[in-house]
């Protein structure tokens, strides 16, 4: 049985290469460790008992303080380095629980971050949130209390019921007899928990990522006059969770009820018949006569440390249900799958070039098996510097071009390349992403269009996004988290201003910059949007005809045909 567990904890360590975990992780060997730590420690009691009833046994015979003195001392020893072993077990486990979450951690984001943001099937980011933040912190008493626990229930009450046969064959018979039957009635339950403690987990996600839906769109809500019926469904998936979490706690209850009862009837029936033995109304099962009082106290002090193991291994026996959960959940955002970034690594620093060509080789894309294919065999040239609109009806496929040039998702079939090689890190450094909803932080509007680069252009950068006034009015006052306190036209300018401050920008994708505004701010990001990119590629993906007007080229996407048009 130990041996099992080492074996699983090297199959689950090694984690599978699909979900990129090391193949001899901190779990396998620091838990192994920890586990060797506390079942010497709990084996450390074998001596002290057989000292207490050596010691008793002498007194009840006669013997004087003094004989008694050495067997105390090396019981108080024996306690103390059960005490440190204990200690340094549940230090080592925790630490390499927390070495374990910490790399299953970084293996989910890493996942995540490959994942694409045009990839419909994402997660949403309240179920993110709450499996990387709430359920994963379930796996530290998994790792850190259950491996460790089953371990030592494992090797320890062999132990013990071996020195107790040693002294009286039917008080092992009766430990050996109640033994199996503690763990058989344990995993029986623990299917029932596991089970459950998946479906409170899952309801615990859902909840939050409705929540975290709802408190975005507040304000729209509010404007619907849908508070009540959005407060209805919260409060009933709120009640369906706390249903889920008290049928956890129910069975986890219930498997330490049942342990106790057979704990307490094997130590009563050792207590009978150690009774009786030492009444004399029994004469056998020792190997040697007639049973001591040295040694019916040794079996008597044995027996509750026999189911000790058991019954501590019962207690984290929940653990196990809600700790096998969350690794499943943080592994299921460790796999691979939906539409992914393409290769985020950098192939060498941007080249400094004088052109960057963007072409479209026989370029085929779709976003999934159950959706039609929103590009067929597209091929293009855009030369560095040009200005060119990309037009057509929604849907047609604008903004995955636009994708496809920002690397955002890799093509079925054919190939993006820019100055001639793929597109990577170093090449996406050259572009900005201007779309309809920038996204701003809580910090001021100057630390909003920076962001954390050293740039002496912050105020030209301001006055070319016609921006410079919205700042002189904020200061340093911290803007409202997601732009709270700015129009979408400022929004948008504050985007511009972005690229403007940023040097190395040499291509310029905007995806419907001018959408939901009026005419008058329209062609204010319209004239910024020209001037930003004089000397620099922009590709615009819009219904705006004034602002299609004022590119260099108009590509009319109207799948299944690709027409380009000179303007």
């Amino acid at each position: 049985m130990g041996s099992a567990f080492f074996d699983e904890g090297k199959a689950h360590a090694a984690g599978a290469p699909a979900n990129g975990l090391p193949a001899r992780s901190a779990r396998s060997i620091g838990l192994r460790h920890a586990a060797l730590l506390q079942t010497a420690g709990a084996l450390l009691w074998i001596p002290q008992a057989s000292l207490l009833a050596y010691a008793v046994g002498g007194i009840a015979d006669g013997d004087g303080l003094r004989d008694v003195l050495w067997p105390a001392f090396f019981v108080l020893v024996l306690g103390i380095a059960k005490a440190l072993l204990d200690a340094v077990g549940g230090q080592t486990a925790l630490y390499s629980a927390r070495t374990e979450l910490s790399l299953r951690r970084q293996v989910a984001v890493a996942a995540l971050a490959r994942r694409s943001p045009i990839d419909g099937t994402r997660p949403a980011s309240g179920q993110v949130a709450s499996i990387l933040g709430e359920q994963a912190e379930l796996v530290i008493p998994y790792l850190a209390r259950f491996f460790p626990a089953r371990f030592k229930a494992s090797v320890t009450p062999l132990v013990i019921l071996v020195c107790v046969l040693a002294t009286s064959w039917v008080a092992a018979l009766v430990l050996l007899i109640a033994m199996p039957l503690i763990p058989l009635f344990m995993a029986l339950i623990g299917w029932r928990a596991q089970a459950a403690s998946k479906k409170q987990l899952a309801a615990t996600g859902r909840l939050n990522a409705f929540l975290l839906d709802r408190l975005r769109g507040l304000a729209t809500i509010r404007s619907f006059d849908a508070v009540g019926l959005t407060a209805t469904r919260l409060r009933a998936d709120a009640e369906d969770l706390k249903t889920r979490t008290m049928a956890v706690l129910k069975i986890a209850f219930l498997s330490s009820a049942v342990l106790e009862l057979f704990a307490a009837l094997g130590v009563a029936m050792v207590a009978v018949y150690v009774g009786f033995s030492l009444l004399g109304e029994i004469h056998f099962g020792t190997w040697s006569g007639k049973l001591s009082l040295a040694e019916g106290l040794f079996i008597l002090l044995l027996a509750p440390a026999f189911f000790e193991p058991l019954r501590e291994l019962s207690s984290v026996w929940h653990d196990r249900a809600a700790g096998e959960a969350a690794i499943k959940a943080l592994d299921g955002l460790g796999e691979c799958g939906g539409i992914e970034i393409v290769d985020t690594q950098s192939t060498g620093p941007a080249p400094r070039v004088d052109r960057l060509d963007i072409e479209f080789d026989d370029v085929s894309f779709r976003y999934d098996c159950s959706r039609p294919t929103a590009l067929t065999g597209f091929s293009c040239l855009i030369a560095d510097g040009e200005h060119v609109a990309l037009a057509g009806a929604s849907g047609a496929g604008k903004s995955t071009l636009l994708a496809l040039i920002a690397g955002l998702a890799p093509p079925q079939t054919g190939q993006v390349l820019i100055d001639g090689r793929s597109v990577d890190a170093g090449v996406r450094s050259t572009m900005a992403w201007i779309g309809q909803t920038p996204h701003i932080f809580a910090r001021s509007l100057a630390g909003n269009v920076l962001l954390d680069r050293h740039c002496c252009v912050l105020q030209e950068a301001l006055a070319l996004a016609k921006l410079d006034g919205v700042a002189a009015a904020n200061g340093k006052r911290p803007l409202g988290e997601g732009g709270a306190g700015l129009s979408g036209g400022e929004a948008l300018r504050l985007a511009i201003a972005r690229a403007a401050a940023n040097p190395f920008i040499r291509i310029i994708l905007a995806d419907e910059p001018t959408a939901h505004l009026d005419a008058v701010t329209a062609a204010e990001i319209t004239e910024s949007l020209i001037a930003l990119a004089s000397e620099r590629t922009l590709i615009v993906a819009t219904h705006d005809a004034r602002l299609a007007a004022r590119m260099d080229r108009r590509i009319v996407i109207d799948a299944p045909f690709l027409q380009e048009a000179a303007e």
